[in-house]
């Protein structure tokens, strides 16, 4: 194991290694990664602690994430998610490797202006259990709704879904 990755599996800097294993094409170093299924429904906040797109802002929510179809202006291509998506099913350690089984979500969803390709923000979010990927999609929808309806405010929204969406609704007082 090269000095690199065992300073940064030492420092549990596992965004830093994704990011850098992406940037430079380096594949397998990313298999020395481990990120905890502990907190499943949610991901490892040492492997995905969220990142933001700086061209949202609560200025420029009426141009960006509350215009209909913004989105899929920023949402990148599969091309790019689905290969994250299988480095980041073997650095969880799932038993199931399907990827159809998953879905590559951001962190802080792109209604909320996440970062569309940091790999902070993205994760293999299963599809199966008691809290899954569609449940945090309504999740998501509502607070974008709410934020867009000045019923509270993107750095509240934000926050709540970062630190746990499953009661993100609650803590803003939405469910």
């Amino acid at each position: 194991m090269s000095r690199t990755i065992r300073h940064l599996l030492a420092t549990g800097s596992c965004a830093a290694l994704f990011a850098g294993a992406l940037v430079a094409g380096a594949g397998p170093a990313n298999a020395a990664v481990s990120c905890s299924q502990a907190y499943l429904p949610l991901p490892d906040a040492s492997c995905q602690p969220g990142a933001y797109n700086p061209d949202v802002t609560q200025s420029t929510i009426g141009s960006t994430i509350c215009v209909s179809g913004w989105t899929s202006t920023v949402r990148p291509p599969t091309s790019y998610t689905n290969p994250l998506k299988v480095q980041q099913i073997a650095q969880y350690g799932y038993a199931d490797t399907s990827t159809a089984d998953y879905e590559e979500d951001h962190l802080v969803p792109l209604e909320l202006g996440g970062a569309p390709r940091d790999p902070r923000n993205l994760w293999p979010e299963p599809r199966y259990g008691n809290e899954t990927a569609g449940n945090k999609d309504t999740v998501e929808n509502r607070l974008k709704t709410a934020v867009c309806a000045h019923k509270v405010t993107l750095a509240a929204a934000r926050s709540a879904i970062a630190t746990d969406w499953t009661t993100a609704l609650a803590k803003l007082g939405l469910s």
